[in-house]
């Protein structure tokens, strides 16, 4: 490549990334300010709505099956170990993890479901809060405009 073949490239390619700076706005016909208008933040996703869904959904169901699995684990290894056997102890001690386990589990789909909750009610919120002040912010203009005799 040529030592002018390079400069023409440069200079078009300084062309190219010469465009001004150009600020983008919100089209005036689609402002908020109140009344009835939807804000941007949603707080009603179907997709997080089926996730809280699912994992209470799970809180109840594994709450009463696992209760079952425990209250007979635990018949199962008292009879045994109530026998002499020595699986009663070990099975005493599986039935005791399961419990912990379970508690685990159960704790993380009640703070799922929570949080979601929590999530959607704190967007709630943050919209009305920002549809307040976005109409605080059009009330000042128009006493701008006004002022200016618009």
């Amino acid at each position: 490549m040529a030592w002018e073949e390079w400069e023409q490239l440069k200079a078009r390619a300084a062309d190219r990334h010469s465009t001004p700076m150009q600020l983008n706005q919100y089209p005036a016909d689609q402002g908020g300010g109140g009344g009835n208008t939807r804000g941007d933040l949603v707080a009603k996703h179907q997709d997080l709505e089926a996730v809280g869904k699912a994992a209470h959904d799970l809180f109840d169901d594994f709450t009463a099956y696992s209760g079952h699995a425990r209250a007979a684990s635990e018949a199962a290894s008292g009879g045994l170990k109530g026998d002499g056997f020595a699986l009663g102890g070990a099975l005493e001690h599986v039935t005791q993890r399961w419990s912990e386990q379970t508690r685990t589990l159960l704790d993380a789909c009640a703070h799922i479901s929570n949080h979601l909750r929590y999530t959607r009610n704190q967007h709630a919120a943050d919209e009305s809060y920002i549809a307040g002040a976005v109409s605080s912010i059009a009330t000042l203009d128009e006493g701008f405009d006004d002022r200016k005799g618009h």
